[in-house]
């Protein structure tokens, strides 16, 4: 599901999902939309201290709040949108409509004028003197960003720079002896703790929510290398870029997605471990950009029908599905197939892990790897590039059931070759059997099957015919390659 932002009036959300999807967390309204907000009251300033437990065992969050509200703002942006000036803005209307097709047909006869556009966000002070963190689509556009304080003070603020990698921006503002939120880790967060989160939902300012962490290193399918911390906590349209807290009142992440299908809260919230965020930070208010290193490979997560495949003792790693031409793995001696268990030294239990390991080494800088090949275990040196977005590639887990491959394919053309670069190769044209009920269908391209690349239909058919109960085919679908676990029966 790709990232949507959000627009919102007082009535309603003008955006909302059909189906499920992942949504940015800030929310942008035309001028002249009324935006209701609570007035905030001044929070009183006392140490950090963890919660006291209350008499029915729930945590007493109060001095957490007290604590850190003075140092959450809100985020007001304000920019300009194209649109016709004699028609109406078509990402407002429905497809359906019968006229949209017309607006959408006569668009380029239509002179184009800028409409004035106005969104809102949170965010938190990391320094005395003024460094802000928010997420980067709340300020990406922006042509002026305002912040409030609870005391309610503004400033004017200047976008320092911003990462959409990561979705992290870094803002300046020009004061001294701010308040701050003191910066945790989430390393040792486990799933089941309480955590608390504190922004400006719907415009209402220092607003607080709490909840639990559902989950870690969560993969979005907008393809980030962010191993998200998910949550319950209830955040809305205007809390992306707010912080999240622990229960000894400091931040681990960065609020910036919900999964929905309404476009608000429903259950599933979303932060950016707060590592990823100061790691940006230090190197934008250092060199104004960021570097982070890449290895040059497409990787999914290893089921347990891959894991059984491959002989692993258990799903865990980061399958290699396919390696980039002449990028840092390659060179490396990486190849489709291997599971990356570890680098340097730590495990990497789930794919999601990899990419955020990899990308906080520079440039340059040697990445240790343990690698799973043909049943056994080695250690491959990698010297990492530079990042341009590791590409995840995701299947989901197939449903098991007896039978042969069942596909009816074809070998490519010279020229389908070329697109696909590939050499051999076969163009699946129906799928049905256990490929059907795997996943596979028609337009994919069966590249490899076990490890070994395919040249011809006979070549498959003896591959298969080894293959015992189980195969594992690298097929290519779109611009990504994904192994798919088939059981043969």
């Amino acid at each position: 599901m790709k990232l949507k932002p959000l627009k919102m009036t007082v009535a309603a959300l003008a955006v909302a999902a059909a189906v499920g999807g992942a949504y940015s967390l800030g929310q942008n309204v035309p001028f002249g939309n009324a935006n209701a907000a609570t007035q905030p009251t001044a929070a009183v300033t006392a140490p950090a201290a963890a919660p006291i437990n209350t008499p029915n065992g729930l945590p007493d969050m109060r001095s957490i709040v007290a604590s850190n509200a003075p140092a959450v703002v809100n985020i007001s942006v304000t920019g300009t949108r194209k649109t016709a000036a004699n028609g109406p803005d078509l990402q407002q209307m429905d497809p359906n409509d019968p006229f949209f097709q017309f607006f959408r047909h006569f668009r380029g006869q239509i002179p184009e004028s800028r409409q004035p556009v106005q969104g809102l966000g949170s965010g938190f002070i990391v320094t005395p003197d003024g460094t802000v963190l928010t997420n980067a689509h709340v300020v990406d556009g922006a042509e002026e960003v305002t912040v409030k304080l609870n005391d309610k003070r503004e400033f004017k603020a200047k976008v320092l720079g911003l990462d959409k990698a990561s979705d992290v921006a870094v803002l300046k503002l020009d004061a001294k002896n701010l308040p701050t939120v003191k910066i945790g880790t989430s390393l040792q967060t486990q799933v089941g703790e309480w955590v608390l989160a504190i922004g400006s939902p719907f415009g209402f300012e220092s607003s607080a929510s709490a909840g639990i962490v559902s989950a870690k290193s969560r993969n979005l399918p907008d393809g980030s290398y962010v191993p998200f911390i998910q949550t319950d906590v209830a955040v809305n349209p205007g809390n992306s870029g707010g912080p999240l807290f622990n229960m000894n009142g400091e931040v681990i992440g960065i609020n910036s997605q919900i999964y929905s299908r309404s476009g608000g809260y429903q259950g599933l919230s979303f932060a950016i471990p707060i590592e990823v965020a100061m790691n940006v930070e230090k190197q934008i208010v250092a060199h104004g950009k960021v570097q982070r290193g890449k290895l040059g490979v497409s990787i999914q997560e290893v089921n347990q029908s891959l894991a059984d495949t491959f002989g692993l003792a258990k799903p865990a790693g980061a399958l290699v599905a396919s390696v980039e031409k002449g990028g840092p793995a390659a060179k490396g001696g990486l190849e489709p197939g291997d599971v990356i268990l570890g680098i340097d030294g730590k495990t990497i239990e789930s794919s999601g892990e990899l990419p955020a390991a990899v990308a906080i080494k520079q440039p340059g800088e040697t990445a240790h790897l343990q690698v799973w090949r043909k049943g056994e275990t080695r250690n491959i040196d990698v010297k990492v590039g530079s990042f341009g977005e590791e590409k995840v590639a995701s299947s989901e887990t197939p449903s098991a059931d007896k039978g042969r491959l069942g596909v009816a394919v074809r070998p490519l053309t010279p020229e389908e070759q070329r697109q696909a670069e590939v050499k051999g190769g076969l163009l699946v044209e129906q799928a049905s059997g256990a490929a059907g009920r795997a996943g596979i269908r028609p337009g994919d391209i069966i590249v490899a099957v076990n490890g070994q690349p395919i040249g011809d239909i006979d070549q498959l058919r003896g591959i298969i015919a080894k293959s015992g109960k189980k195969a594992a085919i690298l097929i290519e679908r779109g611009n990504s390659r994904i192994f798919v676990p088939v059981d043969l029966g």
